[in-house]
């Protein structure tokens, strides 16, 4: 089996971009817990909408994303922002 090492630790809180398709508005920010909600238009014209804040670990971050599948949203991506130290 192999063990990857993260270079940053995973229980540590830590800045995500959860991108989905379609548009959300803003009131979806309860739901998920606070974080904010805001749709995009890409450069080919579609509309995302991406979902980010700081979480306080991958466990809460999991939670998120188990939130966007109860509700069947197209999940496109998960992005980990550097934060500053």
């Amino acid at each position: 089996m192999m063990h990857a090492t993260p270079s940053t630790p995973c229980d540590a809180p830590a800045r995500y971009r959860i991108i989905i398709a379609g548009r959300l508005d803003s009131d979806w920010s309860l739901y998920f817990d606070g974080l904010d909600v805001t749709p995009e238009r890409r450069t080919d014209g579609t509309i995302v909408t991406v979902i980010s804040g700081t979480m306080q670990d991958q466990a809460a971050l999991h939670g998120i994303l188990s939130h966007v599948r109860d509700v069947g949203l197209c999940l496109l991506a998960v992005e980990r922002e550097e934060v500053g130290v």
